[in-house]
């Protein structure tokens, strides 16, 4: 059987989106200058293969970016789809412990490396 990165030998993969908060009378909703509250969200998907999951994973955004009105003066607002910004397989059958995402790092000091971990307890919204 042949090795292939971009296919999940397990039938997952972890798409992520970036959606923007809008104000939808906003004149600069649309200016590629102006700043934006975002969300990158990450989900789950099963897809037998890279071009279904991500097309799995459009759709729920899409679901994720319908308008409504905001504030107690219901105001007109959308949290805005901007795309998917990853999309990868999963190797391993899901389960406790099972590694599902990583990420290389560039060699820093061990220092620095220690201010990037946070304490037990610390993981609350």
């Amino acid at each position: 059987m042949t090795y292939d990165k971009n296919l999940s030998p397990v039938g997952w993969y972890v798409v992520s989106y970036l959606l923007r908060f809008v104000e939808l009378n906003d004149d600069r909703k649309d200016d590629d200058e102006a700043r934006f509250l975002s969300w990158e969200n990450t989900i789950l998907v099963r897809a037998s293969t890279l071009d279904e999951a991500y097309k799995k994973g459009m759709s729920v955004a899409r679901e994720s970016s319908k308008p409504y009105k905001g504030g107690p003066e219901g105001v007109p607002v959308q949290w805005k789809l901007v795309g998917i910004t990853s999309v990868l397989p999963i190797y391993e059958e899901l389960e406790d412990g099972a590694e599902i995402i990583w990420t290389e790092r560039s060699p820093r000091k061990l220092k620095n490396l220690k201010q990037m971990v946070r304490p037990k307890g610390s993981f609350r919204h």
